[in-house]
């Protein structure tokens, strides 16, 4: 079992910016792992934020392309840095690391909440 724990979250203004870091117990983010970022607003459904593959190709939801960036830090570790937040960016930020090919393995973390507030 392998626990993912985010960090970084936090209260901040519009415009402001925030990074939030993802550390596995262990070196998952290898070669066959999809890292990404979701979140969840209240009363909403869990949302795609970004995803990156070991060869850097990432992929953004369209609210976010252009403000977000996500990173494969090392083995351990992904972040997310967060540019011109919105108060729309208002969520519980989740980590995740799946593997499709066997032996397959699908991680969350449990969350890290960011506020974009006036």
């Amino acid at each position: 079992q392998v626990q993912l724990v985010e960090s970084g979250g936090g209260f901040v203004q519009p415009g402001g910016s925030l990074r939030l870091s993802c550390a596995a117990s262990k070196s998952i983010f290898s070669i066959y792992t999809m890292g990404g970022w979701y979140r969840q607003a209240p009363g909403k459904q869990r949302e795609l934020v970004a995803t990156i593959v070991s060869f850097g190709n990432t992929n953004y939801a369209d609210s976010v392309k252009g403000r977000f960036t996500i990173s494969r830090d090392n083995a351990n570790t992904i972040a997310l840095q967060m540019n011109s937040l919105k108060p729309e960016d208002t969520a519980v930020y989740y980590c995740n690391a799946v593997k499709a090919t066997f032996p397959s393995y699908d991680y969350w973390g449990q969350g890290t909440q960011v506020t974009v507030s006036s």
